[in-house]
């Protein structure tokens, strides 16, 4: 019903910027919060950042001052914009969505993520 793609992962030097894209398409009638996880091999999922509909952010601490999350709600699109990244970055980054869906209700919708890799 609700299908999230992301785009723009790949590898980035040490210190480089990359932007990520989220489109969230589908019988969507609505979309509330959207955020950003991260997994490293061997680790937790953990919240990177997120943005409510009414624009309000949320970061993890060691993200804040780097990163910048946006949406476009005409889009149904959420961005990251990650900045003087590090190795410690590196994991697949996924992104989640609270969709409303006629005759389903309110419910989280993931993507199927993609690779960011800092490294020289």
């Amino acid at each position: 019903q609700v299908q999230l793609v992301e785009s723009g992962g790949g590898l980035v030097q040490p210190g480089g910027s990359l932007r990520l894209s989220c489109a969230a398409s589908g019988s969507i009638f609505s979309i509330y919060t959207m955020g950003w996880y991260r997994q490293a091999p061997g680790k937790q999922r953990e919240l990177v950042a997120t943005i409510s509909r009414s624009g309000s952010t949320n970061y993890a601490d060691s993200t804040k001052g780097r990163f910048t999350i946006s949406r476009d709600d005409a889009k149904n699109t959420v961005y990251l914009h990650m900045s003087s990244l590090k190795p410690e970055d590196t994991a697949v980054y996924s992104c989640n969505a609270d969709v409303y869906v006629l005759a389903v209700g309110l419910r989280g919708y993931w993507g199927q993520g993609t690779q960011v890799t800092v490294s020289s």
